[in-house]
């Protein structure tokens, strides 16, 4: 197994060193490469004295829930699921969703924490995450949250070497989103609409596409995967009728984007 580079085994060193001064954590956990690591990370430095917290939402898709559950199991480390309720603030899908939903689900976690006697509420937040439009961020550090990751310095490809290193399973997992980000802004959301596009993806991944989104226009589903993928995803649509499978949900029309996967596709198209 080859070694991360130096550099990085330094940052990761800077991570360990932080994390043991905190003496007790909370971790905002979604399963994802970077609080997976973070996690681990925190369970190395201090032992039984962090906890792990996934917060559910009804536009968390389901399989990322029960990923994080599992991941937590397989780590022994203490892990609560959180329910928070649709905020209703984001309910008509706002191009500023992500602040809104920052600023109610860490104020949630801050409760949780505080009520433990804990200090430090921690999230996954990495050196890249700078260069991207990320509206919660700001929500995040408004409330206090720390981002031990990015205070070390820590790339996203440094979180991936390590991980691999590390016999994390998470080391090579595709960035996930919340399903909101799989409808238009400015778009009422009914409860439905979410789970019927978690099942859709879920019909995918079943069948071997996990870098894939859903994109969900009323009656029109619009799949997205890599661009790679494209031939496979018509091949597959041969074998196991995945339009017909959608269809069956309630759309009218199944689409396949020809551009491929694109992160924040449906961000893009409203500016």
């Amino acid at each position: 197994m080859t070694a991360p580079e130096p550099n990085t085994g330094a940052k990761h060193q800077d991570l360990l060193r932080a994390l043991r001064a905190m003496g007790k954590a909370v971790v905002a956990f979604s399963g994802g490469l970077d609080s997976t690591f973070l996690l681990h990370a925190a369970r190395q430095a201090l032992g039984e004295n962090v906890v792990a917290v996934t917060i559910f939402t009804p536009y968390m898709p389901e399989t990322e829930i029960e990923d994080a559950t599992n991941t937590a199991r397989v780590m022994s480390v203490a892990h609560e699921l959180l329910n928070v309720p649709f905020p209703e603030a984001i309910r008509t899908n706002p191009a500023n969703r992500c602040y809104f939903c920052k600023r109610t689900l860490f104020a949630h976690l801050l409760q949780l924490a505080a009520a433990r006697g804990i200090d430090h509420v921690l999230d996954g937040t990495n050196l890249d995450d700078l260069g991207d439009h990320r509206p919660g961020f700001k929500a995040v550090r408004e409330l206090g949250v720390e981002s031990p990751l990015l205070a070390a310095g820590l790339t996203k490809q440094d979180l991936r070497d390590l991980s691999k290193n590390q016999g994390l399973p998470t080391w090579n997992k595709p960035a996930g989103a919340c399903l909101l980000t799989r409808i238009p802004h400015d778009t009422p959301v009914k409860e439905a609409e979410l789970r019927r596009i978690d099942r859709a993806e879920t019909v995918l991944k079943e069948l071997g596409f996990h870098a894939v989104r859903l994109r969900s226009h009323g009656d029109i589903a619009r799949i997205e995967v890599p661009r790679e993928q494209l031939v496979d995803v018509v091949e597959a649509d041969a074998r196991h009728g995945i339009s017909k499978q959608l269809i069956a949900l309630g759309y009218r029309h199944v689409t396949l984007d020809l551009a491929g996967y694109r992160m924040g596709s449906l961000n893009r198209e409203a500016k």
